[in-house]
């Protein structure tokens, strides 16, 4: 997200030259990807999950900036990347979007400007407490004479607080992306996975630690998002709370096994029910305002996707075709990766994928 007259250097929906990380900052841990390209296949160079200490992101705000620069720096020593910029994101609850028309003629320093009025009306905050960008989406239909562009925007504290963790971590920021931007820059990646055709309604539903993020696209395109709370830390709780555990042993326990044989039934079963329930809630909402009545196929995505058994109870309950997301399917790796881990955690880095395409803009 650029902060235009701030000198930041950083842009929202812009394009990039230099080779970049994805770095996902989530309420949890930090998830970092570096891609490379070869003619139109990727390949995963580096990449790592490092975990943050409790509540320095929360609700996907970040209040301890110094520990995520840790985990940043911690992370990048681990992927042993050595790239020195990077590609973040805020969250889509931090951004205001608009697509407005304008004239299909303006040059980029009269559309620069007219943004800048344009952005007066829409957004709520004093302009010089924002960090703004836009981007030409395409002609207005039925009116070549105008074009589409999608103004984005954000306060200014938002996109510094990630620039400065990344400033910790040794990494220069130069794209600030939005979350919801990033989920549907990665969607091409999995588009190939789907049973349905490429203008096919579809929910993308990102279960993290603690917050669900539904995304609904239409030609690949999103139409419609909304967050909510509620995630896999409600888990991680229970687990605590039933088994005496600490935060660290309970996460532990929840990847690699080792609980009572109680834990399938009483604990991870009415999560994985609350959680579909979360997913039908989010789906209302969307119908409720637009005018779409069902979707043509769910994408689970976030580490709560990897849950076992989570897809099929959504197609049970929802009766739409549900798939879990792996945006590294059709990607070979480097040879000091392991596979294996990096399948498990794939679901999770759908936003770290988007934000490493970036490279490649």
């Amino acid at each position: 997200m650029r902060a235009r007259g701030r000198g930041i250097p950083v842009g929202l929906l812009t394009t990039n030259a230099a080779p970049l990380i994805g770095v996902d900052i989530s309420s949890t841990a930090i998830k970092l990807l570096q891609l490379s390209q070869t003619g139109s296949r990727f390949r995963v160079e580096h990449y790592a999950v490092e975990p943050l200490p409790p509540n320095a992101v929360v609700e996907k705000n970040i209040v301890e900036v110094e520990a995520v620069g840790d985990a940043i720096r911690r992370a990048m020593q681990r992927s042993g990347a050595r790239t020195k910029y990077a590609a973040a994101a805020v969250a889509g609850s931090a951004v205001i979007t608009k697509v407005i028309p304008m004239a299909a003629d303006l040059s980029e320093d009269d559309l620069e400007g007219q943004v800048q009025v344009e952005a007066n009306q829409y957004i709520p905050y004093p302009i010089e407490e924002v960090s703004l960008d836009f981007e030409p989406i395409g002609p207005v239909k039925d009116n070549p004479e105008m074009q589409q562009i999608l103004l984005a925007a954000s306060r200014t504290e938002n996109v510094d607080m990630r620039v400065a963790a990344l400033d910790l971590g040794g990494l220069t920021a130069r794209v600030i992306d939005v979350e919801v931007f990033a989920m549907e820059n990665a969607f091409r990646l999995i588009a190939d996975q789907l049973s349905v055709p490429r203008d096919a309604l579809v929910a993308l539903v990102d279960i993290g630690a603690t917050m669900i993020t539904l995304s609904v696209l239409k030609n690949q395109r999103t139409i419609y998002s909304r967050e909510q709370v509620f995630g896999g830390k409600q888990l991680t709780d229970e687990v605590m709370r039933r088994y005496g555990m600490s935060y660290e042993e309970a996460g532990l326990a929840k990847r690699q096994g080792g609980l009572p044989e109680s834990y399938e039934i009483e604990v991870l079963e009415p999560f994985k029910e609350a959680m579909v329930q979360q997913v039908s809630r989010l789906l209302q909402f969307f119908f409720a305002g637009s005018e779409f009545g069902k979707v043509d196929q769910v994408v689970l995505a976030g580490g709560c996707a990897s849950i076992p058994g989570v897809a099929d109870m959504v197609v049970e309950q929802l009766g739409v075709p549900c798939v879990v997301a792996n945006p590294l399917a059709s990607m070979s790796l480097s040879p000091r990766l392991q596979a294996q881990t990096l399948a498990q955690d794939a679901p999770a880095l759908m936003i770290a994928a988007g934000l490493a395409l970036r490279s490649f803009d």
